[in-house]
């Protein structure tokens, strides 16, 4: 059933999934847009604040996700990077920073300057003015379907994973003690 979702929705144009995303905890989507580089890293909000949303829906907090965006320039030394909340029917910027760029581990850097204001109290008109500029490269609520799919896949893979992960171990355990 996973691998289902994961043939019938494809990432919006011209995003690409990072080779390897499964598999790790970096970038899972990406593209160019004039000469920059867009990075996209996703977690469901569930796995950032635990038992956060207070009501088990069953929807396993996939209605709310995490963006991790990261819109680099050739020559620049820093990249700008936005934390965002995703729902099927919109986004909304949680801060805006510049960072030194990531290397190509996909693990994000921490910030050791001043990393801006809380972005709820900027200007309205700048907060407006970022919104449009990720809106430009297509960083929208047209995201949403497809990462929650890749999501739903993601887990199913780490569950089978684990499960084959444990019933090795029991079974190893059990012809160790047979063979004893």
């Amino acid at each position: 059933m996973f691998l289902h979702i994961s043939q019938k929705i494809s990432p919006p144009s011209p995003y690409i999934v990072e080779k390897g995303a499964f598999d790790s905890g970096g970038p899972v989507l990406k593209r160019m847009f004039q000469d920059e580089e867009i990075s996209i890293s996703v977690m469901r909000l569930v796995d950032i604040i635990p038992g956060g949303s207070g009501d088990d829906g069953g929807d396993d907090g996939i209605n709310q996700l995490f963006l991790h965006v990261d819109i680099s320039k050739p020559g620049q030394q820093e990249s700008l990077h936005f934390l965002c909340g995703l729902y099927p029917d919109a986004l909304g910027i949680h801060s805006v920073s510049l960072r030194p760029k990531a290397q190509s581990s996909g693990s994000l850097v921490i910030p050791t300057k001043y990393s801006g204001p809380v972005f709820e109290d900027v200007d309205e008109k700048v907060r407006d003015a970022l919104h449009g500029y990720i809106e430009e490269r297509g960083i929208n609520e047209s995201l949403f379907p497809f990462l929650q799919a890749w999501l739903y896949v993601k887990d199913h893979r780490n569950l089978m994973r684990w499960f084959k992960t444990v019933g090795t171990f029991v079974n190893e355990t059990n012809q160790e003690s047979l063979h004893a």
